[in-house]
């Protein structure tokens, strides 16, 4: 089972990068959990989710010890590094995340810049789709296609399909990123 923590300021889709992942293996025939927090504030606010899967029976969706940390912003970082199981990967936004990977050095770390790829894609909240293709060839065990009719279907049943090729386009992106 795999373990992943999104986490940043509301407005910066951290809980829809999660219900991406979920979708993604709810569709694969996987038991997936997703688990939001947030603060009162809907904008500039914490906020974070955790997402559970794999072919197990998931006895507690709560979070535990992640192996995949998306850090959004430093403050986000800070709250979540300490919780990482050993040997995990943190997936920071480079453009906004100042961190010291000595504090960690049993973990990975993986620099994307994230907002700066989002605006040269001309797709203002297309940064945490580009960062869950990221973390989707990370984890692996997923197909290309596979990811990206996870998150087509995951929007569409939102309402949201009209992004539908923008969206697509970021998550590519993450997916080839290094």
């Amino acid at each position: 089972m795999k373990e992943i923590v999104f986490a940043g300021f509301g407005g910066q889709g951290v809980l829809t990068s999660g219900l991406i992942v979920s979708e993604i293996a709810v569709n694969k025939k996987m038991n997936a959990t997703w688990i939001p927090s947030y603060g009162s504030a809907m904008r500039g606010g914490t906020a974070n989710c955790t997402v559970k899967f794999g072919l197990d029976t998931i006895y507690n969706p709560s979070q535990e010890r992640p192996d995949v940390l998306l850090a959004m912003n430093t403050p986000s970082f800070n709250k979540f590094i300490d919780l990482m199981a050993p040997g995990g990967t943190v997936v920071v936004n480079s453009d906004m995340v100042t961190y010291d990977p000595s504090k960690r050095s049993d973990l990975t770390y993986v620099e994307v810049p994230c907002s700066t790829m989002a605006e040269e894609l001309q797709h203002a909240k297309g940064a945490n789709i580009i960062m869950t293709g990221v973390i989707l060839k990370l984890l692996g065990g997923f197909s290309d296609d596979e990811a990206i009719s996870g998150m087509n279907a995951m929007f569409e049943k939102k309402g949201k399909g009209k992004f539908k090729e923008m969206n697509t386009k970021a998550l590519k992106l993450g997916l080839e990123y290094k």
